[in-house]
This record gives structure tokens, C-alpha cells and sequence, in this order.
């Protein structure tokens, strides 16, 4: 039974490593937050992310399996064995018990025969001084025939008490002699016989739990097999090239590549010949202080001054409603967005409105459901919302319109350039980046781009934030101060001293540790347990799902 109880031991602790599987579960959003300069919306569509995110389910899936193995083993495996060895315990003490009841039965027929056999040879004993003392008055002339006879009276009483207390002894000796056999050829046989055969179910019972054991896992290899396959398909759909493609697609930024710049000749006011004497002809403005040539604001080294923000640093441009302040393709994109957004609440607003007007010609030909002049005000609140739409969409077609007039100039003037220059067909981006399609940057006046093909990347409103837009600071949701100092001597986190208040802008995920942002403007995570958190109302992080 110690045996099994160990072994139980040993499945209770093969448990909680199976249940540790569960935590694979935390490993997505740990990675999600291991570093916080990505945009994870974007990181999304590479199919290296892809395929992560399907490793990650594969695994979850693998995690679920183990916790099928944990559970199975916790109740058919562990649970059977605790049962069954309070079982164990509870026949073990039974059986012991009557072997203690036949040594007690036992024991009492000893002491019930060992006491007949004293008061037996006790009574021989007395009975031996009485004939002695018969004997003694019998052969004497001086005792009297009263004495005579009360000894011999004695004598006879004695004798008598001994013959009783000899067939008392034999009776009980031969009932001891009875009992001791049954005890030793019956009673102790068929206990041990019982303890025998208790031991080798415990030791069936254990073969039974070993294969049960096994089983468990073996009835999940199949499933496991599957998420290791999908696993090695997530990584072979891996693809340099589409994710090459989006981040191309992605960052583009249409501005046309810098011109030459022209050659300023400062020595026209010079003097050519100083020992003829002659007066140059240019006038005295230009001769004496004038300063050179301003530089054409209009030059396209002064467009395209701090565009390259790769390698600069990135200018800081307020974010205006007709996105004017992104690059050119960016600008077309984020356009082309709001359009599709605002079409489709429109789309709403219109289904909304014929819903309302059926509904009231319900109640117009049906007045016990309901009155139609109630409608009315909803009706024209969806009309009105329905113009401020339309309005809103003509605004941002009308500056599509004029992003797309400019891409396909410049794109035209470009073409002319390359066929001039023979140069081959592919070209770099102003980024660094290479494409072998001209026709990427290349639009028609009024043509509006087709709606995204199955397969391609849909861009997100938000995703060109980080890279083009001005850097907006995620808002502030509260507010919160040190309890203890922290070095922060790790990447991603911030240095704080004890009793500093910060500002917090995003809430802890559930791995223990907040966003949070000094008064000087510096950002990084701190321990939740450092810091003493007050929430404002009203207010909500930005939370990103991978």
C-alpha cells in the first residue's frame, strides 16, 4: 500500500506537468508585448506572422490535448488510486482485526484452562494435607473419635474438590487443545489468505493503472501528430517574397525622386581684367554685398528634405483631416480608407431609413400597431446623417482626386525620364525600397483603386501611424505613484524613484506590467506591484490583439 501511495505520489506530480501545458496559452501575449515599437496590426499580414499565429494555435491546441492527458490521468488513473488505497486500508484493517480476535479467542481459552489446571493441582495439594492429617489423628490414641471423624470428613471433601478440579482441567485443556488447532489450521490461514489475495488485486490494480497510464497518452499521439504537422505547414508557408511585397505596398511613400541641382556661377561679379580699367557692366547691387540666390522653396530637394525617415529624423507635421501631411501614396491610402468607412455607414443609414419608412407604412395602414408620426423624427435624423455623409465623402473624394492628379503627373513625367535615360524597368523607391512594377505609383485622374482581391493585404486605418504620421502619444487613462524605486535596467522599461507619480497609458495585460509615461514625455513599462494605480473614469486603453 506505501508502494501505491507512492506511485500516486508520482502521477500527482506527472499531473501538474501536463497541467503546465495551459500556460502556453500566455505565450501569444507575451509576445505581443515583447516589444512595443511594432505596429502589430501591420505585423499581422506578413505571412511570417501568419504562420506564427498558427503555430500558436497548433500549440494551444497541443496544450489542450495535454490537458485532455492531465484529466483523464487525474480521474481514471489518480483518483482510482486514492480511492482504491483508502479501500486497501480499510480491508487491511479488517482482516488485521480478526486476526487480533482470534489470538484474543485464543489467549482466553489458555488462561480459562491454565486457571482450571492451578486450581486442580491446588486442590491435589489440599487434599494431600488432609489425608496426611487423617492419617495422623486416625493412628493417634490420644485424639478423640470427633476429631477422627471431622478429618476424615475433610479428607473425603478434599478428595472430592480435587476430582472435580481434574475433570474441570481436562475439560478445559481439551477445549484449548480443540480451539489452538482451529487457530492455527483455520483462522490465521484463511487471514492471511485474505491479505494474500487483497495484495494481488493491489498489484493488479497497479498493471491496470500503468496501461491506463499509457493510454491516456497514446489516444492523443494521433491528434498531437496533427498540430506537429500544422506546425511544419505554418513554417513552409513562410514567404520572403509576399512579405517583401507588403512592406513595399505598406510604406511607399510616392515622393518623387530629388533633381539635379542647377550649377550658381558666384564669380559673374568679379572682375575679369583688373589692369584695363574698364567698369564692369553689372550693377552696383549685385557687386558689392549682394547675397546669393535664395533657394527655390519649389526645388525637389526642398520637398523631399527629411522624407527619408529611415535614415533622419522623422519631422513632427500636426495630423490634418485631408491627411496632407503624410507622404503622397500614404495620403491616397489613408483617403481611400476613410471613403470605404464612410460608404459603409452610409450603406447603414440608408438601410436604416428604408427599414423606418416600411415601418411606418406598417403603421399607416395598420394604426392599432403603432402611430407613424412617432417615426418621423427618426427618419429625419437618418436623412440628415445621410447628407453629412455624403458631404463627408465628396469632401475626401475631392482630395483623392487631387492626390491621384498629382501621383499620375509625376508618374507620367517619370516614364518620360526612365525612356529618356533608358533606364531598365525596375526602380527604388525614395526609402530604399525596390519593385520591379512601374505601374505601382502610376494612377488616372477621378479613377478610384479597386477594392481589395482576396489574398491581397487590406491596409488598416491606423497602421501608417508609426512610420509617417506625427508620433501621437497614446492617452493618458490614469495616473500612478512609485512604492519602491525601479532601476529599469531591462529594454522597454522605465526608470522611476520612489513616491514619482506617472502617467499610465496602457493597463497591465495580465504579465505584471503597466505603460506608463513621465512628465518628460519618456515612455516605458514598470512593475504593477511598484506602483499604486488610479484608473480615470471615462477612459480606455488602446489594446491590440496579435
Amino acid at each position: 500500500i506505501d508502494f501505491l501511495e507512492r506511485y500516486a505520489k508520482f502521477v500527482k506530480e506527472r499531473l501538474d506537468i501536463e497541467q503546465n501545458y495551459t500556460h502556453l496559452g500566455t505565450v501569444q501575449k507575451k509576445v505581443c508585448r515583447g516589444n512595443s515599437t511594432f505596429n502589430v496590426r501591420l505585423l499581422c499580414r506578413f505571412t511570417s506572422c501568419l504562420s506564427f499565429n498558427s503555430v500558436l494555435n497548433e500549440l494551444n491546441d497541443y496544450a489542450g490535448q495535454r490537458e485532455v492527458v492531465a484529466e483523464e490521468m487525474a480521474h481514471k488513473v489518480y483518483g482510482e488510486l486514492m480511492r482504491y488505497s483508502q479501500d486497501l486500508k480499510a480491508e487491511r484493517k479488517h482482516h488485521l482485526q480478526e486476526g487480533r480476535k482470534a489470538q484474543q479467542h485464543l489467549d482466553h481459552c489458555w488462561k480459562q484452562m491454565d486457571n482450571s489446571k492451578r486450581k486442580f493441582e491446588r486442590e491435589c495439594r489440599e487434599a494431600e494435607k488432609s489425608q496426611i492429617t487423617y492419617d495422623r489423628l486416625d493412628n493417634d490414641i490420644n485424639a478423640t473419635k470427633s476429631e477422627v471423624e471431622k478429618a476424615k470428613a475433610q479428607f473425603y471433601l478434599r478428595n472430592h474438590m480435587a476430582d472435580e478440579s481434574k475433570n474441570e482441567y481436562a475439560a478445559q485443556l481439551q477445549n484449548f487443545n480443540a480451539e489452538q488447532w482451529k487457530h492455527f489450521n483455520n483462522a490465521i490461514p484463511h487471514i492471511f489468505k485474505n491479505l494474500q489475495d487483497m495484495d494481488e488485486r493491489r498489484t493488479v490494480k497497479l498493471g491496470e493503472t500503468y496501461r491506463s497510464f499509457a493510454e491516456a497518452e497514446r489516444r492523443v499521439i494521433p491528434i498531437i501528430s496533427k498540430c506537429l504537422e500544422g506546425m511544419v505547414s505554418a513554417a513552409k508557408a513562410v514567404d520572403m517574397r509576399k512579405d517583401s511585397i507588403i512592406v513595399v505596398e505598406s510604406f511607399k511613400s510616392g515622393f518623387e525622386p530629388p533633381g539635379d541641382f542647377p550649377f550658381e556661377d558666384f564669380s559673374q561679379n568679379l572682375s575679369r581684367a583688373g589692369s584695363d580699367g574698364t567698369i564692369s557692366n553689372t550693377p552696383k547691387g549685385d557687386r558689392e554685398g549682394a547675397p546669393g540666390p535664395r533657394p527655390d522653396p519649389k526645388h525637389p530637394m526642398s520637398r523631399t528634405k527629411n522624407k527619408l525617415w529611415l535614415f533622419g529624423k522623422k519631422p513632427k507635421a500636426p495630423s490634418l483631416e485631408d491627411f496632407s501631411h503624410l507622404p503622397p501614396e500614404q495620403r491616397r491610402k489613408r483617403l481611400q480608407l476613410r471613403i470605404d468607412e464612410l460608404s459603409k455607414e452610409l450603406q447603414k443609414e440608408m438601410d436604416q431609413r428604408d427599414a423606418l419608412n416600411k415601418m411606418k407604412d406598417v403603421y399607416e395602414k395598420n394604426p392599432q400597431m403603432g402611430d407613424p408620426s412617432s417615426l418621423q423624427p427618426k427618419i429625419s435624423e437618418t436623412i440628415c446623417n445621410m447628407e453629412k455623409l455624403r458631404s463627408e465623402i465628396h469632401k475626401n473624394e475631392t482630395w483623392l482626386s487631387e492626390v491621384e492628379g498629382k501621383q499620375s503627373s509625376r508618374g507620367d513625367r517619370r516614364h518620360s525620364a526612365d525612356n529618356h535615360h533608358h533606364t531598365p524597368q525596375g526602380r527604388e523607391s525614395p526609402e530604399g525600397s525596390y519593385t520591379d512594377d512601374t505601374s505601382q505609383e502610376h494612377h488616372t485622374p477621378h479613377k478610384r483603386p479597386s477594392p481589395p482581391q482576396p489574398g491581397q493585404p487590406n491596409p488598416d486605418p491606423h497602421e501608417f501611424d508609426d512610420e509617417f504620421d506625427d508620433d501621437d502619444p497614446l492617452p493618458v487613462i490614469g495616473h500612478c505613484k512609485a512604492l519602491y524605486s525601479f532601476d529599469g535596467q531591462n529594454e522597454g522599461t522605465l526608470v522611476m524613484a520612489e513616491d514619482e507619480v506617472l502617467y499610465i497609458i496602457e493597463e497591465d495585460k495580465g504579465d505584471g506590467w503597466t505603460r506608463a509615461r513621465k512628465q518628460s514625455g519618456e515612455e516605458g513599462y514598470v512593475p504593477t506591484s511598484y506602483v499604486e494605480i488610479t484608473m480615470e473614469k471615462n477612459c480606455k486603453g488602446k489594446q491590440f490583439i496579435f
